[in-house]
């Protein structure tokens, strides 16, 4: 039954991360029992997780729908995103292996490489890269424990920073900063690439607002 529970939790979080869950949207019990063939007892287990973690909300006559969050809700968990993300980054700039590091490069070079290429045309294939090169410095924390933090936190605003690189210039701009933020961690600088990183995932309020607006 653990095993169902974990093949269920890991379809949905991979639908989150592939964007074909959007914030909203709702998740049938019934539907997940046909896709994965389980019961339903797996499915409302992996329910409880999510709920518990913020990622689904169950709501009474409506079932489980995907968290939304309201203006407040979505500051409120930016500023403790930019904050876990700017400690991965000063933790990688101390802790980053040489296997890590050649990594990091490449994913940096991808995403210049993108942007030079295909400017603002393809955002989500940007946005994969995107998520490499976040996962490159939580991973080079070396914190096992402030990774899934970052990835639970990210998880809750993903469609959000999807939606970010449709703007004009968005993708140059992220690809600019991630290799500055790069150069920083490469350079054993943890002040200026935790800076740097904060400033990166933060967005204003209007951006916020527009976002939401986008999402519905």
């Amino acid at each position: 039954m653990a095993g169902q529970t974990e093949q269920v939790l890991n379809a949905i979080l991979q639908d989150i991360e592939a964007g074909r869950l959007v914030p909203g949207a709702p998740l049938e019990e019934s539907e997940l029992v046909e896709r994965h063939g389980v019961s339903r007892t797996p499915v409302r287990e992996a329910f409880i997780q999510l709920e518990a973690i913020g990622l689904i909300k169950r709501l009474p006559r409506k079932g489980a729908v995907l968290f939304k969050p309201t203006l407040e809700e979505f500051l409120a968990i930016l500023e403790v995103h930019a904050r876990l993300e700017g400690q991965a980054a000063a933790l990688a700039a101390r802790r980053l292996s040489p296997a890590q590091a050649r990594e990091l490069e490449a994913v940096v070079a991808a995403c210049e490489e993108h942007a030079a290429e295909k400017g603002d045309g393809d955002p989500a294939g940007y946005y994969q890269l995107n998520l490499r090169f976040h996962a490159c410095v939580a991973e080079g924390s070396g914190n096992p424990f402030l990774v899934e933090l970052i990835k639970t936190n990210a998880r809750k605003l993903m469609a959000y920073y999807r939606a970010r690189y449709r703007y004009p210039g968005a993708i140059a701009q992220s690809a600019k900063e991630h290799r500055e933020i790069a150069g920083l961690i490469f350079a054993h600088d943890r002040e200026g690439a935790e800076a740097a990183m904060i400033q990166h995932v933060q967005f204003d309020q209007v951006t916020v607002m527009d976002l939401l607006a986008a999402l519905g």
